[in-house]
């Protein structure tokens, strides 16, 4: 039976109504993610512990496409993110934010060209991009996910299942709080591993050798932090936080439409979780583009994200995985917010009139 964990990062995860955005007037910032597959965008308020969620815009973009063959971002991927980006900068003009921070992650990391792009994208949309060390992503992740690691257990793995890399973090916890132990960033992502696998990943030989391939990257992680032995004791908690995950959370919920509320902090079992990726891997591609948790645009990248996700279960067996549909943008919203109180708190005070004055 899967269970429902507690840990929101927000009063108001989702999307807000226009009438709700005309009543907020405190301060917003937000937090933009390019990546390898994805354009996010969120933008949020302080509120209380987190953030009221203000918009949000999400785009594939497949910045990373030719990019495993050539090493170099393609014409069409950036005219696709530049198409986005303006979009969202459109978006921030009719929002006066205090901050806003943008990202770019592995496929600007890796391509020759990719510095070269960001600075079209500075000149065509005002953005200015950087590009986040492999560290700082896993940090970010795992600075929106610390509330569902609260609880029992005294470490954690995290894995985020991107489109150009796969990042883990290995963390202890204790009641201050997770902290990182060690991380790494392997250059296989669903992106990367749908362009060299092409068709081959949906035949069963094909996906099995993909699931190979992928946990022979994993073992220079479980030599250094001998985390299988750690879960063999009992005590670890194993989370996850991708497009991969939540899908799989939202077969296994039997969802008609990807609904976030009940997807994320769900813990979803070892079976029920393995189970979802046989009957992902059953339907084919004419079945998964069909389907309401995936479709065309995700066809490609489905069983590559299942194929990652299935070596880092058998290498690393919980009993359980818990689901978070949060990364990048919530990290780094959470981040700002804590810096701006933080800068207020120091701020010096008028100091108050004198009675009588």
């Amino acid at each position: 039976m899967m269970m429902q964990r507690q840990g929101s990062y927000a009063d108001h995860p989702a999307a807000p109504r226009a009438d709700q955005v005309r009543r907020f007037s405190g301060p917003a910032f937000a937090a933009l993610d390019l990546g390898t597959n994805n354009c996010r965008m969120l933008v949020g308020a302080p509120s209380g512990d987190g953030f009221r969620v203000l918009d949000s815009f999400s785009r594939i973009v497949r910045l990373g496409e030719g990019l495993h063959h050539t090493g170099r971002l393609s014409a069409g991927a950036m005219d696709r993110a530049v198409a986005a980006l303006q979009a969202c900068a459109a978006r921030l003009e009719r929002r006066p934010v205090r901050r806003i921070r943008a990202i770019a992650t592995e496929a600007c990391r890796r391509a020759v060209n990719g510095r070269e792009f960001l600075a079209r994208v500075k000149a065509e949309t005002g953005l200015e991009i950087g590009v986040i060390s492999t560290r700082e992503e896993a940090e970010l992740a795992l600075e929106s996910c610390a509330p569902l690691l609260a609880g029992d257990g005294h470490r954690a793995l995290l894995f985020d299942i991107g489109g150009g890399s796969t990042e883990l973090a290995w963390v202890r916890l204790s009641e201050t709080g997770p902290t990182l132990i060690g991380y790494d960033s392997l250059p296989v992502g669903v992106v990367t591993l749908a362009e060299r696998w092409g068709d081959a990943g949906f035949s069963a030989d094909g996906f099995g050798d993909m699931v190979d391939d992928v946990a022979a990257r994993l073992a220079a992680f479980e030599s250094i932090h001998c985390i299988g032995h750690e879960i063999r004791n009992g005590g670890v908690r194993l989370l996850g936080t991708s497009g991969t995950v939540t899908t799989l959370a939202g077969v296994a919920l039997g969802l008609q439409r990807y609904r976030r509320p009940l997807v994320d902090g769900v813990a979803l079992r070892a079976a029920e979780a393995a189970d979802a990726v046989a009957r992902l891997h059953a339907m084919g591609r004419d079945g998964l583009m069909q389907h309401p948790c995936v479709g065309p645009e995700r066809v490609d990248f489905v069983l590559p994200g299942c194929a990652v996700f299935a070596a880092i279960t058998r290498l690393w067996p919980a009993p359980e995985i818990v689901v978070a549909d949060r990364g990048l943008r919530e990290g780094m919203l959470l981040r700002m917010i804590r810096a701006d109180r933080a800068r207020h708190a120091r701020a010096p005070r008028a100091p108050e009139p004198r009675a009588g004055a």
